[in-house]
């Protein structure tokens, strides 16, 4: 790549090491890109309160991508200077179509860059099917609700977005699909086998990367983007080089231009230097 100026990076799966630490490796990589000119973006579909500190912390990051691309902040500052809440209606039919489909729904919310969830998730997401890692995090990342349903009817026009918690994947791929049917205006994606995320129609990774390239003056040829998911591949595919790591899901896969190592492997760091190797030689 011969002119990279912007590196957007998913976290989980892809910056993130599989236990959900930032690697020195990694911390590394990220330091060296902001001294060689280049802004990094943080592009994750976690609520922006929940973002990791050892991420944030490093001098020189200056805007975080959430939500699926639903909030955009800047990060020194914490400041929100984009957002696209769910429309009223628009979450007022999935809740009716999720309730007629689902017995027992499990909703998460994200309102202005915090996490809610039910209360007895919370208090043991592994009775809900999360695993050790996921449990803990949702432990220290989500505030509870004694009554979710309550609360998301209180809240029907302030949601950033909402996920919707599905163990079985065929019951997803059903769920999914009416959801595409029968309720517009909303974006579906999915960052973990269990979510179903849904935002608003104008959300999207690669819509929030194109609102922080105009911001600097940039273009989408001039920006590379990491990612593991399928909530990533929309913005691997925009930006001039899309990068997915050897973990990545088969759509991110098929979005990159390039597969790097593993993010235990501090994939997306080898690739950063490499990208910084490039630039440096005129590649």
């Amino acid at each position: 790549m011969k002119e990279c100026r912007c590196i957007a990076l998913d976290l989980d799966g892809t910056l993130l090491a599989g236990d959900g630490t930032l690697s020195k490796e990694s911390r590394e990589a990220l330091t060296a890109a902001i001294e060689a000119g280049v802004h990094v973006v943080v592009a994750s579909g976690r609520a922006y309160s929940t973002l990791p500190g050892a991420v944030l912390s490093i001098p020189g990051i200056e805007y975080a991508i959430t939500s699926n691309g639903a909030a955009v902040y800047r990060v020194p500052t914490s400041e929100c200077i984009c957002v696209h809440k769910l429309r009223r209606e628009a979450v007022e039919a999935v809740l009716s179509l999720v309730g007629e489909a689902v017995e027992e729904p499990l909703y998460e919310a994200f309102v202005d860059g915090t996490a809610y969830a039910p209360a007895e998730y919370v208090a043991d997401p592994e009775a809900f099917g999360a695993d050790e890692r996921a449990a803990a995090y949702v432990r220290a990342t989500r505030k509870p609700c004694r009554d979710m349903l309550d609360f998301l009817y209180s809240h029907l026009e302030e949601l950033d977005s909402l996920d919707l918690i599905v163990n079985d994947q065929q019951e997803k791929r059903r769920i999914w699909a009416l959801l595409e049917k029968y309720v517009p205006n909303v974006y579906i994606t999915a960052s973990v086998p269990r979510f179903l995320e849904i935002s608003d129609e104008a959300s999207g990774k690669a819509s929030a990367l194109a609102f922080v390239l105009e911001r600097l003056g940039l273009g989408p040829e001039q920006a590379a983007a990491f990612g593991n998911a399928d909530n990533d591949a929309d913005m691997l595919a925009y930006a001039g080089l899309g990068v997915a790591v050897e973990n990545a899901t088969e759509a991110c896969r098929a979005a990159a231009d390039r597969i790097g190592a593993s993010n235990d492997e501090d994939g997306a760091a080898r690739e950063i230097r490499r990208i910084l190797a490039e630039a440096a030689r005129g590649l």
